[in-house]
């Protein structure tokens, strides 16, 4: 399990998250939009495996739960989901989980004498990977809804860590993310600078500015990819605080 971040908040100028994935798909509204269509769909790519473990919790076996999430992507993403936006219209994550507790109730039936998918190609999704990562799951003392508040926030961690990683093998640092990556996730004051600097090589003034620019740069991220499953970027903090108070449940 990721552990949970440092979550100072970072400046960012107002309109710094304007335009996100989320604000495009909301955007073309009714209309048919091939931008929204396409971000629509990566949202949908990165954000899928909570879905699973929702539907797995819920006490449907891994066959059912695999026909379920793909089915439920095939629709959605072939259907107007958007006309019944209301409440949940600022948070995809929000929105994701209500239309899929709505085709739970009400559409599973008929989706299951169709094709998979639909006749619409569907996602491509690694499912021997999300069982396994459900078995380590600590999903036995948790709701459904809890449980995919958790898998949510692990994921997005996750994909953070692989976009932070990939910023530093382009800048030809990929040794020293290697080195100083489980200093991420410490509290603030807690980083041990001594022990930064055996590994580096390097004095430690030196490695508190190189432990001090990762983890800036991870916040960063963090807070855009928050913001990029966000309609008003003045709820990112908030979104925040939500997502990793699912590991204290």
């Amino acid at each position: 399990m990721t552990s949970r971040p440092d979550t100072a908040a970072t400046t960012a100028p107002a309109d710094y998250f304007a335009t996100t994935r989320w604000t495009v798909v909301l955007s073309a509204g009714h209309q048919s939009s091939p931008q929204a269509a396409l971000a629509l769909e990566e949202l949908c790519r990165l954000y899928w495996y909570p879905l699973y473990a929702y539907v797995r919790h819920r006490g449907h076996s891994k066959a059912d739960a695999e026909d379920l999430t793909q089915a439920f992507f095939a629709r959605f993403l072939e259907k107007n989901y958007l006309a019944g936006v209301r409440s949940e219209k600022g948070r995809f994550r929000a929105f994701l989980l209500a239309a899929l507790k709505h085709f739970l109730a009400n559409e599973w039936d008929k989706s299951r004498r169709r094709k998979r998918g639909g006749g619409v190609t569907p996602l491509a999704l690694d499912w021997q990977d999300a069982e396994s990562r459900y078995h380590i799951e600590p999903s036995d003392d948790l709701s459904p809804d809890k449980l995919y508040d958790r898998a949510w926030a692990v994921t997005l961690l996750e994909r953070v860590v692989t976009r932070l990683r990939d910023d530093t093998v382009a800048a030809d640092k990929r040794r020293e993310f290697d080195l100083l990556k489980p200093f991420l996730t410490m509290g603030k004051g807690a980083v041990p600078y001594a022990d930064a600097a055996l590994a580096l090589g390097v004095s430690e003034g030196t490695a508190r500015v190189a432990v001090h620019r990762l983890r800036r740069r991870y916040r960063e991220l963090l807070r855009e990819e928050i913001a990029q499953t966000l309609a008003d970027a003045s709820q990112v903090q908030e979104e925040l605080q939500a997502l990793f108070s699912a590991f204290a449940s």
